[in-house]
């Protein structure tokens, strides 16, 4: 196959493809080239099968730590595809989750974070006309769900980057349980048997 031929791993989807490497911070010029040939084989595949791989919609993103990333310039992780540069990105979504270069999944976590919040606050104003059980499977359709969603990515992480998610979790009780915002918030989780994030 095209990838193993080149030495890559790889994830094929119906309209998407992934291909990665893992290299030594001194192999990125290597890797560089590994992934250009792969890329413009890749592209001629397509090709002689009347698609269009697209370069323009193509991202690139290189994972390490800080320090890892500053001992590289921008220029040495760039890639030429033919006519098109490929710039690194900062972070990139797969399959709904925001992959930042670091892996501190500091962005996605607040993005998850943001939309839970936005979706209580329109759960709240429809509060009134929905019963108590309507409610309880809304939050669970619209806030756990995001909550659930891929969260074996946040495993291992430090409690400052998942607090977030806990917040929304410990505002979500009251709305589901018709509690004031002066109750105490930990019995209500017990209530509805919701784990801690």
């Amino acid at each position: 196959m095209l990838f193993d031929r080149h030495h890559v791993k790889y994830h094929l989807f119906a309209d998407d493809k992934q291909v990665y490497i893992s290299v030594q911070p001194c192999e990125i010029a290597a890797a560089r080239r590994q992934l250009t040939d792969c890329i413009i084989d890749l592209q001629s595949w397509c090709a002689s099968r009347r698609l269009q791989l697209n370069t323009s919609k193509t991202e690139l993103i290189w994972f390490g730590s800080q320090a890892v990333l500053r001992q590289s310039s921008l220029a040495d992780r760039t890639l030429s595809i033919n006519d098109v540069t490929l710039q690194p990105a900062g972070v990139v979504r797969d399959l709904g989750v925001l992959l930042d270069n670091q892996l501190t999944m500091k962005q996605h976590v607040n993005h998850v974070a943001s939309s839970c919040f936005f979706h209580l606050r329109r759960l709240r104003q429809i509060k009134r006309h929905v019963t108590p059980e309507a409610m309880d499977q809304l939050v669970a359709a619209v806030i756990l769900g995001r909550l659930d969603y891929c969260n074996s990515v946040l495993a291992g992480l430090p409690w400052s980057t998942v607090a977030p998610l806990q917040r929304v979790q410990n505002a979500a009780a009251p709305l589901v349980l018709g509690l004031s915002p002066r109750d105490h918030v930990s019995p209500a989780l017990l209530e509805l048997h919701w784990l801690p994030v």
